[in-house]
């Protein structure tokens, strides 16, 4: 029952998580001077109108995944460089800024709060607890510099010359990051039975992305729990 719960808290997470991360793409798009993601419904905190079936299913089960990009037409913005740059950045200064705000609450519900109901209170601390972590995670995900991630919309806002290496990351980017997941879900599959844990662990040893979302959502993670962690 309790595992049950849990995916359920996952998945309630992810739902918000992916919606406001989307939802403040478009938004500053939007105010940027591109009516593109409004004329084509991205401009609205509907989950479904962002939904990626195959980065929902991964990010409930593994705490990273993606949404569907917002569409957008930079020809459009009033200042091209600086409408790309504050669009690339929007969604995960929104996920970093409610991973702050989901701290608190967390922490207010685990010290505060005593439902009767033992179900109840542990769907919404697993929740509050998702809604942080998810935040940070997709936050730091996100700004990995491959294609279609948002890191890579930075790269292109701030590059001027497109050169040799940009070429081959704008055009290879999408494959070398499916093959980081890959590699990272081969090692933690592979951990999880006997005779496969020493080719797991040759996995681990070049699990980039595993490395990444493991110490720098910390380091991400940090600063806010140090700040709360004063208060409670």
């Amino acid at each position: 029952m309790y595992r049950l719960i849990e995916l359920l808290a996952s998945f309630l997470a992810v739902t918000i998580v992916l919606t406001l991360h989307e939802f403040s793409h478009a938004y500053v798009a939007y105010k940027c001077g591109d009516p593109t993601p409004k004329f084509r419904g991205r401009l609205t905190l509907n989950p479904l109108a962002h939904f990626d079936i195959l980065g929902l299913v991964l990010f409930a089960f593994a705490g990273f995944g993606w949404a569907k990009p917002v569409p957008i037409n930079p020809n459009n913005f009033r200042h091209y460089k600086r409408g790309l740059g504050l669009t690339a950045i929007a969604g995960v200064t929104m996920n970093y800024i409610t991973a702050f705000l989901f701290c608190p609450l967390h922490l207010l519900v685990v010290n505060y709060v005593n439902i009767p109901i033992v179900y109840l209170q542990f769907l919404l601390e697993a929740l509050t607890l998702y809604l942080f972590v998810y935040s940070v995670s997709f936050c730091v995900f996100n700004l990995i510099p491959l294609a279609p991630l948002d890191g890579w919309r930075v790269v292109q806002a701030v590059n001027r010359r497109h050169g040799r290496i940009y070429r081959f990351f704008e055009k290879y980017g999408s494959i070398i990051l499916i093959v980081l997941i890959g590699i990272h879900f081969l090692a933690n599959f592979m951990m999880g039975f006997e005779m496969l844990q020493l080719a797991g662990r040759i996995f681990s040893y070049v699990d980039i992305l595993g490395y990444i979302m493991t110490y720098v959502v910390r380091a991400f993670m940090w600063p806010i729990t140090a700040l709360w962690g004063l208060v409670f």
